[in-house]
């Protein structure tokens, strides 16, 4: 068996939170894959936590002392000369200027825009399309409101930021439902790098030229591969749902419910601690969903997760 190098990395981050810029370094001379681009950090030494290994190698690296370190996602990569299993951490605070001292430049980028260096470590490819994502995932729900007022509140959200939007209200009328999704495109189309997912049609996806497909749990098991979409997300519940959508090369998850919801009535939920022992090595970005509200996106963020997923609680 191949042995796996554990890494702590940092996607260090600062600016705008619905863009913000993120820190890459470039591999020096001598090292294996000279001249690439990464995100700083290194490896994790016998008995270090991962998250000691990341505060280590930022003040060696770059000279800076970590405040703040959130949990992220967790990927594995085979290169030629080795097997390692980045654990990504997000990097909000921090005291210090970073310095390429064990880099040849450092250079910095906004999350979601076309990348202005070259070559990138191929691990590091899925984290910068990670990036892109906005830490609120809202939800439909017309069934409750009303067509006319969900889209007055889309409208609202848009305006204030909202920027990732999932058409849901699958008990909805087959024709009320295409006409409740062919408006949110229409809206959100109004609002740049804004993206709506369908939720459990692909065919009425197409139809309305939807960015993704978000996939319910039950699909996710009967599906044998990646629906062509920009975007695919899906709902899991547990441990196997989550590899399942690892598996099928989705851009992200929905996890839970995770505390009580009127959706889910008698259901206690998984809790936070449940909630942050599953994240913990996904590869995927998750997204903590049921009984939720916005003041709670920065626990879900300590706890490992990329943000909320909202049906009641937005704008």
């Amino acid at each position: 068996m191949t042995p796996v190098t554990e890494v702590a990395a940092a996607v260090m981050l600062r600016g705008d939170p619905a863009a913000p810029e993120f820190l890459l370094a470039q591999r020096p001379p001598g090292k294996a894959c000279a001249g690439y681009w990464e995100f700083p950090g290194g490896k994790v030494e016998p008995g270090e936590t991962a998250r000691a290994a990341l505060v280590r190698e930022l003040q060696e690296e770059l000279g800076v002392r970590v405040d703040h370190a959130w949990p992220w996602v967790t990927c594995q990569f085979s290169y030629p000369h080795a097997t390692v299993r980045l654990r990504f951490y997000r990097v909000h605070s921090w005291h210090g200027e970073p310095a390429p001292i064990e880099h040849s430049a450092l250079v910095w980028m906004t999350a979601g825009a076309a990348a202005t260096v070259a070559p990138i470590l191929p691990a590091n490819a899925p984290i910068l399309r990670a990036l892109a994502l906005p830490p609120l995932y809202a939800l439909s729900n017309a069934t409750e409101n009303g067509v006319t007022a969900e889209l007055a509140r889309l409208k609202t959200g848009l305006a204030k930021g909202l920027r990732l939007f999932q058409v849901r209200d699958k008990t909805l009328p087959a024709e009320q439902r295409r006409a409740l999704a062919r408006a949110v495109v229409a809206l959100a189309g109004e609002w740049p790098q804004t993206m709506v997912l369908i939720n459990d049609d692909a065919e009425l996806a197409h139809a309305v030229a939807a960015q993704g497909l978000h996939l319910s749990s039950q699909r996710l098991w009967e599906i044998e591969r990646r629906p062509e979409f920009a975007r695919v997300a899906a709902s899991c519940h547990g441990a196997a749902d989550l590899a399942r959508a690892a598996e099928l090369g989705l851009d992200f998850v929905v996890l839970g419910p995770l505390l009580p919801t009127a959706s889910h009535p008698g259901a206690a939920g998984m809790g936070w601690e449940e909630f942050a022992r599953l994240v913990e090595c996904s590869p995927l970005p998750v997204y903590a969903l049921g009984g939720l509200r916005p003041e709670l996106l920065d626990v879900a963020r300590s706890r490992g997760g990329h943000g909320i997923a909202l049906m009641r609680g937005w704008p």
